[in-house]
């Protein structure tokens, strides 16, 4: 029997009074919380309830009432829509205050530990066009805008070159312009969609596993070197040979082109062979005169102007004078290793990922950095008592954990080697809150410094330093 669907309510009128913590607005109806993406406070609209619980409600805007005197013009044509930069209704300065307010809030509330107060977040320069690397994904049945639907038009060119819509894995939006990342991105994405569509080549169905093009990763860097890597979903040389060979043609400027064939179920490369087609297997990022090399699986922050203000950050809270052994946790391909190295006596990197950990040894080689070493595995198994005593005891811990956080038995092992700072740099502020409680009874938190890497997104890093009681 089939399930009664529920018959939520439209509320009328509903003041928006905030921003939560995940972006989404908030008004009060009846003392109960509702929740309305793409709104901005002092907004005034009807409201459609799509889901209710006990304490909350969540729904959609279906008139504005009155809009809010904050609220400016997005200028992408596709905002709404595609579900990236979902803040661009607010003028920056108030995502930057939100942002601050989102960090305070949390770490007070979840960490409840006494706190100093908290510095002015840093805003990025660059609002638009500040990425440096973009995943695109083809799509043999585009998504269809309200507008397209509601005009009842029979629309002959399904094929789609873009991003996928919120929650759904076979549904994409053609994106024509993007204000993600600076050009050459947007020219060759739209070089490749048009190449493809014109000389015939098929678009990918996720349902049916079918189709030559999958996918396309644009990289650029602040040194102006581009990469390139085109997905395929099938080895078809002759057509793979053409579309690279008019890339090529057409974007000189392209440094590393490369290509790879997927025939998994997924969409992750990181266990396939990469093919250089032109150019380099890399691309070279530049940080305070040090080099850093970046290939087609590495990691490397998606903001490289605001990731040198979140790693001098991280190395003005580590108060380096030069003879401390310092422990990079998470390291990653060890920028933030490489960083400090020269301002401390050595650097212990760990990370989960091997080929991560070969990056990092290389940026180390190529910068000259010999202090550094670095181990590949998983955290709460490698750092141990007998690691800590083999590498020697830290005077400085750098936690940069994903969103997660850290694994207790890392932090009971952080404890127990009893480093005299601990600078925990964290993309989550709720569970760096809750990590920063388990530290509470040894550490004080002294300054806490919050980072924008992703204007018009509710996202915020934010760097902590912890002293030794």
């Amino acid at each position: 029997m089939a399930r009664k669907k529920a018959n939520y309510p439209l509320i009328e009128s509903l003041e928006i009074v905030s921003v939560a913590a995940e972006g989404k607005a908030l008004g009060r109806y009846n003392d109960v919380v509702v929740f309305v993406p793409m709104a901005v406070p002092g907004d005034v609209v009807d409201v459609q309830v799509r889901s209710k619980r006990r304490r909350f409600m969540e729904g959609y805007i279906v008139r504005f009432v009155k809009k809010s005197p904050m609220r400016v013009d997005p200028v992408c044509e596709h905002y709404g829509v595609c579900g990236g930069c979902k803040w661009q209704h607010l003028p920056y300065e108030e995502q930057l205050r939100f942002k601050q307010e989102q960090v305070t809030d949390q770490l007070a509330r979840i960490g409840k530990v006494d706190l100093p107060a908290v510095s002015p977040i840093i805003g990025s320069e660059k609002t638009f066009f500040y990425r440096n690397k973009l995943e695109f994904t083809f799509s043999s049945k585009r998504w269809l805008t309200d507008e397209e639907v509601a005009s009842g038009t029979e629309f002959a060119d399904n094929e789609a070159l873009g991003f996928h819509i919120p929650n759904m894995f076979d549904k994409v939006l053609d994106i024509r312009k993007c204000w993600l990342q600076a050009d050459p991105s947007n020219p060759i994405r739209m070089a490749v969609r048009e190449f493809c569509i014109v000389s015939g080549y098929s678009f990918y169905n996720p349902r049916e596993h079918a189709g030559l093009m999958r996918n396309l990763i644009v990289r650029t860097s602040s040194t102006g070197e581009v990469m390139v890597i085109v997905i395929f979903g099938g080895d078809d040389r002759e057509r793979i040979g053409a579309l690279m060979e008019h890339l090529a043609l057409r974007f000189p400027e392209i440094t590393s082109l490369m290509y790879v064939v997927n025939t998994k179920f997924n969409d992750t490369i990181g266990d396939l062979d990469i093919q250089c087609y032109k150019g380099r297997d890399h691309i070279f990022e530049e940080m305070e005169g040090l080099r850093f090399k970046i290939g087609p699986k590495s990691f490397y922050q998606t903001n490289s102007a605001q990731a040198y203000e979140l790693y001098r950050v991280a190395r003005e809270f580590a108060e380096l004078g030069g003879g401390e052994v310092v422990y990079d946790l998470y390291t990653g391909t060890g920028t933030i290793a490489n960083f400090v190295a020269r301002r401390c006596r050595k650097v212990v990197g760990v990370e989960y990922v091997p080929e991560a950990i070969e990056d990092a040894k290389v940026n180390s080689a190529l910068n000259g950095i010999d202090n550094t070493v670095f181990y590949a595995g998983d955290m709460k198994d490698v750092l141990n008592d007998r690691f800590i005593a083999e590498n020697g005891r830290p005077d400085v811990v750098i936690l940069d954990p994903p969103r997660a956080g850290i694994h207790e038995d890392v932090a009971r092992t952080v404890l127990r080697a009893a480093p005299q700072r601990i600078v925990y740099v964290s993309c989550n502020p709720a569970t760096q809150a809750r990590d920063i409680a388990i530290f509470d009874a040894d550490y004080r938190v002294t300054r806490i410094q919050p980072v924008d890497m992703f204007p018009h997104t509710h996202h915020v890093e934010n760097v902590v330093q912890l002293v030794r009681r």
